[in-house]
């Protein structure tokens, strides 16, 4: 029974999914969890050995939830790796060690973001500890949180010390499409806990957005690109407030 399974959750990610699978040999098995790509995901993550298991998407706790319960009995811990993320061989001979030594059930990664191809440690963009390794029974994904997954934990947690590689947007206009649906999801968040916006919201959070990635998580360390990251992130505070009053005006 392998020890560890390492699984990408996929959609149309043919660009990426062979060289993030190849930095993941490390690992007793390889699982392509997909949500029927029209791409050649598939295909491509066959070629290089991969496992293949696919499933409508319906929200990325449940997915993700979905994954852990298909390998619940093939495996001890799982490691969750995105399509566009790649494992150094530092982190793969850290998570080896790791599962050797189980007293923790669930491990946080750092994150090294690229984003417009730049690495970025300002603005809130690290260490940006993601919660992936994780002991198959002691943990699982609270389903309410459908976007920025929680990880509920039967057990203590920890934090590695080496970094995945994240190649994250690329583009500007890669960048304003998924805020936009970030902020979808954060506004229905609020909406389904009752919140109401305020006036002043409109104008505070924004500003308040924009002070703490700028100033507090030290953007400006950036130059220009961590002040039009920070005026971006603002920007979508704002759009988030104005999406809210849409969905406290309809229900």
């Amino acid at each position: 029974m392998p020890r560890l399974i390492a699984v990408v959750l996929t959609y149309n990610e043919e660009k990426h999914i062979q060289g993030c699978l190849q930095t993941l040999q490390f690992a007793d098995d390889r699982l392509v969890f997909d949500s029927y790509s029209s791409d050649n995901t598939v295909a491509l993550a066959r070629v290089v050995g991969a496992k293949v298991l696919q499933r409508k998407f319906d929200d990325y706790a449940s997915q993700r939830n979905a994954a852990l319960d298909a390998v619940s009995d093939q495996c001890d811990w799982v490691l969750f790796i995105d399509a566009d993320e790649r494992v150094t061989p530092a982190l793969a001979e850290e998570i080896r060690y790791t599962i050797d030594h189980p007293e923790i059930v669930a491990w946080g990664i750092p994150r090294h973001n690229y984003l417009f191809r730049k690495l970025t440690l300002g603005a809130g963009w690290y260490p940006d500890y993601q919660m992936r390794l994780l002991r198959i029974g002691r943990v699982h994904y609270d389903a309410s949180r459908k976007v920025h997954e929680l990880v509920v934990c039967d057990g203590p947690s920890g934090n590695l010390t080496n970094h995945l590689i994240h190649y994250n947007y690329r583009t500007v206009a890669q960048f304003i499409q998924k805020q936009r649906q970030y902020s979808s999801y954060d506004a229905q968040i609020l909406a389904e806990q009752g919140i109401r916006p305020k006036p002043q919201n409109y104008l505070l959070q924004p500003l308040r957005q924009f002070r703490w990635r700028f100033i507090e998580l030290e953007g400006y360390k950036e130059g220009w690109h961590g002040f039009r990251l920070s005026l971006l992130m603002a920007y979508y505070e704002l759009v988030k407030y104005l999406k809210l009053r849409q969905f406290s005006r309809s229900s």
